[in-house]
């Protein structure tokens, strides 16, 4: 079945329209009628998390990241605003697309709206926690665990969520849907996957090939569902994981064969 029950979470946040005053970027993100968008109390709620649960995850450094959802996104040079009704300040996004949030209490007042300069359905969002460090082709399942805790908590995921509704109860706006012993969220390596392993001392397993590439091995209709799935250009990239089952510690290594032998 197409693992597409962690794709539901996305809400719609209200564009608050920007006054003159406001910098010229700020307009020509006004100009784009169908921005990417979303809630800046949400996401410093996600920061919060972090702080909060760093035992998962205690020498990890939290970023935002933006990827891309369909074939033709441009990526570069993406230009990022957090405006509210009389607060606005640019965010800087690295030529990887990840970025962090400045606290400002202004904007949390305001209910301000974090918006690039892309169009609603051409990117998505996810939080991105990595311990310094780690052997190459590694990450550490702890800080995975609370990626999707933050995620959750932030409310980056992002798809159109018309289809396969009865599967919708499924999925859980809240970070308790990671504690699951195998919840469907999606995570995106950062190049094509061969194979994903779990290694914990001696213990070693490969996972199946269902939880590998959105299930697409199974999944007939996968060619009509893509578009409804933010994996949908980075489905060679895609795995879930046993965030739940604590017979993994948090140290376990996830360990990532890539296509190109790398």
């Amino acid at each position: 079945m197409f693992v597409l029950l962690t794709l539901f979470c996305a809400h719609a946040n209200a564009q608050v329209k920007p006054t003159i005053a406001l910098p010229p970027v700020i307009i020509a993100a006004k100009a784009n009628g169908d921005p990417v968008e979303k809630s800046f109390r949400k996401m410093v709620r996600g920061m919060d998390l972090f702080a909060a649960e760093r035992s998962l995850s205690p020498n990890g450094v939290l970023r935002f990241k933006l990827l891309p959802r369909k074939p033709d996104t441009d990526m570069k040079s993406i230009e990022m605003e957090v405006i509210g009704s009389t607060v606005a300040f640019p965010v800087e996004v690295s030529p990887d697309g990840t970025f962090t949030l400045e606290r400002n209490a202004k904007a949390l007042d305001e209910n301000a709206t974090v918006i690039p300069n892309r169009k609603s359905q051409t990117m998505t969002w996810r939080s991105d926690i990595r311990t310094p460090g780690l052997p190459p082709n590694t990450r550490r399942l702890g800080d995975l665990r609370l990626e999707c805790r933050v995620g959750m908590e932030a409310g980056l995921i992002s798809n159109s969520s018309n289809i396969i509704g009865r599967l919708t109860q499924a999925v859980l706006d809240t970070p308790a849907y990671c504690d699951r012993k195998a919840p469907l969220y999606l995570f995106f390596a950062d190049r094509p996957l061969f194979s994903v392993a779990l290694v914990s001392g001696n213990r070693r397993e490969v996972l199946s090939i269902d939880k590998l590439y959105a299930s697409a091995s199974d999944d007939p209709g996968l060619k009509s569902d893509l578009p409804y799935c933010d994996c949908e250009v980075l489905i060679d990239r895609t795995y879930v994981l046993p965030l739940g089952d604590r017979s993994w510690p948090d140290d376990t290594l996830v360990e990532f064969e890539y296509m190109d032998g790398d």
